[in-house]
C-alpha cells in the first residue's frame, strides 16, 4: 500500500572495499560489534539519498571466514541474497588485485538473474583506461572505477543507480503488506499456514540453499493481503556461523517491504537479543507492529500470567513503549483469528492524521501545563504545529530556537498526544524547526 524505497545491494569477495563504499555513502563509520562467535554489525542497512530520490543500501558483507570452500559459499549466498531483495545489485572487484575465478562466477550468476547489476572496479587511485579494461570480460557491461577510500568515481555510480530505479518504477499493489518475521522456531510457519489456512511447502531449493518462501496473496471478505513470509531460513551447515547474520538481514529486507510487522517471539523462550534488534530496525523504518507471542498453549497459567509477561515486555522494549502484543497459539489456533484485525488497526493507527487546529491546542495547553525546562535563562517557544505526513505520523513543531527542545520534554509532548490519540502500535517523529523572523 505505501511506496516502497528502492534497494541496492552491495555484493563481492571479501576486503575488495564493500564497507569502505558503504561508510562513505551512510556518512559514517557503521561500528561493528563482536559478540559471541564470529563479527554482526550494527547497521548492514541504512536510508540514504541521490539527486532528491531516496534509497537504501544494504550491505551483504557478513563475516569474514576462513577456509576458502566456506568462502566461496558465503559469497554466493551474498549474492543469491542481493538478487531476491535488490532493485539494483552494485558488484565490487578489486582494482589492484585484477580479476579472480570467483568474480567470473559471481558475474554468471549475476547475469543470469536479469537483476540491473552495476560492475564497481574498487582501489583505482590513479585512473587509466587500461586498469578497467579486463573487467569488460565478465560480460557486466562498462566497468566504473571507483575509490573508495578517496571518494572518487562514487556520485557516478550513484547516477548510474538512480537511473535504473526510473526504469524499474512499476504500479503500486494496494493489498496491505504484512511480514511475518522472528527466529527460527518461533513457529512462524506454523502461523503464515493457520492465517492462510492451508498446508504450503515452504522452502524451495535453489543452488544447495534454502531460500525464503515467496510473498502469498490473499483475501478475506472484500480486503487484499500480502503475507511477506522470512520462515524459509534455515540453518545452513555450512555458513552455521553467520546464519543469524543472514537471517537478519532478510527480515530487515521483509520490513523494509512491508506495511505492517508481525513479530513472532516463542513464549516459551521469551525475548531474544536478536527479536529485540529486529523489532528494533521496525521502529527505525516507522513502521506499525504487532508483537505475537506464540505458542500460548505451552505456558502454564495462573491469573496474573499475563501481567508477568507483559512487565517483561516492557522492561525489553523500553524504546518503543507503544508496542502492541497479542497471546496465540498457532498449533491450537487460539486468537490466530484476532490478527489481521489487529495488523489492520496498528496499519490505521500509523495513518492517522490530527486535524492542525486540534494538534496546537494539544501542544499548546500541554505547554502551560508543563512548560519547556530554560537554558541560560531562555525557554523554548511554540509558534504552531503541523503534522506533515504519516506511516509514521510525521509532527513538525516551528519553535524559536530548535537547540532549546531536551530529549525529555520531546518525550513529554509525544506522551501527550499518545494520551489524546491511539497511535499504539506505532512510531511517532517529532521534528523541531526554526521559525524565520520573516516568515
Amino acid at each position: 500500500m505505501g511506496i516502497m524505497i528502492p534497494l541496492i545491494a552491495i555484493v563481492g569477495r571479501p576486503n575488495v572495499g564493500k564497507s569502505t563504499f558503504f561508510n562513505k555513502v551512510a556518512g559514517r563509520k557503521i561500528s561493528i560489534t563482536e559478540d559471541r562467535p564470529g563479527v554482526t554489525r550494527d547497521r548492514v542497512y541504512i536510508t540514504s539519498e541521490w539527486r532528491g530520490k531516496p534509497f537504501m543500501l544494504v550491505d551483504t558483507g557478513g563475516i569474514e571466514l576462513k577456509s576458502e570452500d566456506v568462502m566461496w559459499k558465503q559469497i554466493a549466498l551474498q549474492a543469491q541474497l542481493a538478487v531476491e531483495t535488490a532493485d539494483v545489485i552494485l558488484f565490487f572487484t578489486d582494482g589492484r588485485e585484477g580479476l579472480t575465478s570467483s568474480d567470473y562466477d559471481v558475474a554468471d550468476y549475476l547475469r543470469r538473474s536479469k537483476k540491473p547489476v552495476i560492475l564497481v572496479v574498487n582501489k583505482v587511485d590513479d585512473y587509466s583506461p587500461d586498469k578497467v579494461f579486463e573487467f569488460y570480460s565478465l560480460g557486466l557491461g562498462e566497468p566504473y572505477a571507483v575509490s573508495s577510500e578517496h571518494s572518487r568515481g562514487i556520485g557516478d555510480v550513484l547516477d548510474k543507480a538512480v537511473e535504473w530505479f526510473e526504469k524499474g518504477e512499476t504500479a503500486q499493489d494496494d493489498s496491505l503488506k504484512i511480514a511475518v518475521v522472528g527466529k527460527p522456531n518461533a513457529g512462524k510457519s506454523s502461523l503464515v499456514n493457520k492465517i492462510l489456512g492451508e498446508e504450503r511447502t515452504i522452502v524451495t531449493e535453489i543452488a544447495g540453499t534454502t531460500r525464503d518462501a515467496v510473498d502469498t496473496p490473499f483475501t478475506r471478505g472484500e480486503k487484499r493481503y500480502t503475507i511477506i513470509d522470512t520462515a524459509g531460513i534455515r540453518r545452513k551447515r555450512s555458513v552455521e556461523d553467520d546464519v543469524e547474520y543472514y537471517s537478519v538481514l532478510r527480515a530487515f529486507d521483509a520490513i523494509r517491504r512491508a506495511d505492517v510487522v508481525l513479530l513472532v517471539v516463542d513464549c516459551t523462550v521469551g525475548l531474544t537479543e536478536q527479536d529485540v534488534r529486529i523489532i528494533g530496525q521496525v521502529h527505525e523504518e516507522g513502521k506499525p507492529s504487532v508483537i505475537v507471542m506464540n505458542k500460548w498453549d505451552m505456558i502454564e497459567k495462573d491469573t496474573h500470567t499475563i501481567q508477568k509477561f507483559e512487565e517483561k515486555l516492557k522492561e525489553d522494549l523500553k524504546f518503543m513503549d507503544y508496542y502492541k502484543s497479542v497471546y496465540i497459539s498457532a498449533k491450537t489456533g487460539q486468537r490466530v483469528e484476532k490478527l489481521l484485525d489487529l495488523a489492520e488497526e496498528v496499519y490505521a493507527h500509523a495513518n492517522f492524521r490530527i486535524p492542525t487546529g486540534a494538534l496546537n491546542d494539544l501542544l499548546m495547553d500541554a505547554m502551560r501545563v508543563s512548560e519547556p525546562p530554560s537554558y541560560l535563562g531562555r525557554r523554548m517557544k511554540l509558534y504552531y504545529a503541523s503534522q506533515v505526513s504519516v506511516a509514521p505520523p510525521f509532527f513538525v513543531l516551528m519553535v524559536n530556537d530548535e537547540k532549546l527542545l531536551h530529549f525529555s520534554y520531546a518525550r513529554y509532548l509525544e506522551n501527550v498526544i499518545r494520551e489524546a490519540y491511539d497511535f499504539s502500535g506505532t512510531p511517532i517523529r517529532i521534528q523541531v524547526r526554526n521559525k524565520k523572523e520573516d516568515a
